[in-house]
């Protein structure tokens, strides 16, 4: 008899997630708009913001290793009573230490926790669900991050316009809190293993493990690995970039109007991820490995309309429209993508590696991001009046790198 899907504890791991996630959407959403209505800078704005992310890239792969380690549940438990402690604390301080100090340390605590809480998560799912469940059991967790991402600022807006930011805070430590005492309720099989030595040495051998594994037992996962780095680099970073800064500094629209247009285009792409994410559950018997170069391809054409239409139109609202329905369809695709390979690699990768296979591919894929933005940031400032050039070179990568992808898939 085929395995049910929601099972106790992987419906309990779901409603950890939802309350979590949503949590943890809320306060990084609210925290770096406080700091900009504070102080008003945007370039202070921004370099805390991307100081917030390097913890996440270095503790993927540390999350992944003890995830392999020590029982997941308890793992979940811990991050989740510690990231309620962080919130207290800092609720506590703000108005008694130096707020840009107090602001960024906050925020790089709270991404390097959701990098090292991720991987548990995805490791827990093998152990949860049967493995020909094991696509939607993914495409579950990614719709779950969508919907966060995409309801957690617009509440966390709605109410910070309201009351300011200390509610909010008060209500993600309730959430956090209630999240940890619910997962200690969650039974995840755990076989543990010897550490060997030293942690140092510990971690060491893991992540060469976990490198000689992707590279040489299982190179189509490093195949995949070097695509993802590629359209992350050229593509995700060129949207991440020029999305913010077309619709509010290149479009033809008023200052106040362009704005709000830019948090509709950030719904959108939540709303893609969203549909993407509930698209690879319901489709999951009907999508196949050796046909996922498709879905990459369908992306990077995407780029194209927007480019096209910033070339031959001036209206602001007509590039704007196509520029957000392009955003919103590759984050569809994409998304499906996304489920698809973390259930490939899932499914080929061994128990007692599947934590830090995924920190790994995890942290490689994230290692692109921050170059690329750098790179898009330069090329934007340079082709000033010809953002198009931009946009079309991008589509011209972002396709070749897809047909070489399509082919990878298509002899696995």
């Amino acid at each position: 008899m085929k395995q049910k899907l929601f099972t106790k504890d992987f419906t309990l791991v779901v409603i950890g997630q939802i309350i979590s996630l949503f949590g943890n959407a809320t306060v990084r959403f609210a925290l770096p708009l406080y700091l900009l209505n504070q102080t008003g800078s945007s370039a202070l704005y921004g370099t805390v913001t991307a100081c917030a992310l390097i913890p996440m890239i270095l503790l993927s792969p540390v999350g992944g290793i003890v995830a392999d380690r020590v029982n997941k549940r308890n793992i979940m438990v811990i991050l989740d009573f510690f990231t309620a402690a962080v919130i207290a604390v800092f609720s506590l301080l703000m108005g008694g230490m130096n707020l840009i100090f107090l602001m960024t340390a906050t925020l790089m605590i709270l991404y390097g926790i959701a990098g090292a809480y991720q991987p548990s998560v995805q490791a827990s799912i093998p152990v949860l669900v049967a493995p020909e469940r094991s696509m939607e059991a993914n495409s579950v967790i990614n719709t779950i991050n969508s919907f966060a991402s995409l309801l957690g600022p617009v509440l966390g807006g709605i109410l910070y316009s309201m009351y300011g930011l200390e509610p909010i805070l008060w209500v993600c430590i309730l959430c956090f809190i209630f999240s940890a005492v619910m997962e200690i309720f969650i039974n995840i099989p755990f076989d543990r293993q010897s550490a060997g030595g030293s942690i140092w040495e510990t971690v060491k051998g893991d992540f060469k493990e976990s490198i000689h594994f992707i590279r040489k037992e299982k190179p189509v996962i490093g195949k995949v690995l070097f695509m993802v780095c590629g359209l992350n680099l050229f593509m995700s970073s060129m949207l991440t970039v020029g999305l913010p800064y077309m619709v509010t500094e290149v479009l033809d629209l008023n200052a106040a109007l362009a704005n709000r247009l830019y948090g509709f285009a950030e719904g959108a792409l939540a709303a893609g991820g969203l549909i993407g994410g509930i698209s690879a559950g319901v489709f999951a018997k009907k999508l196949s490995v050796q046909k996922a170069g498709n879905l990459i391809i369908v992306c990077a054409v995407c780029v194209f309309p927007a480019g096209i239409t910033l070339a031959l139109f001036s209206s602001g609202m007509v590039n704007y429209i196509v520029l957000t329905a392009c955003c919103f369809v590759i984050m569809i695709f994409s998304t499906i993508f996304t489920v698809q390979m973390l259930s490939f690699i899932q499914i080929e990768t061994p128990q007692n590696l599947i934590g830090k296979v995924i920190a790994v591919v995890l942290t490689i894929s994230m290692c692109a991001q921050p170059l690329g933005n750098a790179l898009y940031g330069v090329l934007f400032e340079a082709c000033g009046g010809f953002e198009f050039v931009v946009v079309l070179l991008a589509g011209v990568v972002s396709v070749l790198i897809a047909v070489r992808a399509r082919r990878i898939f298509e002899r696995f």
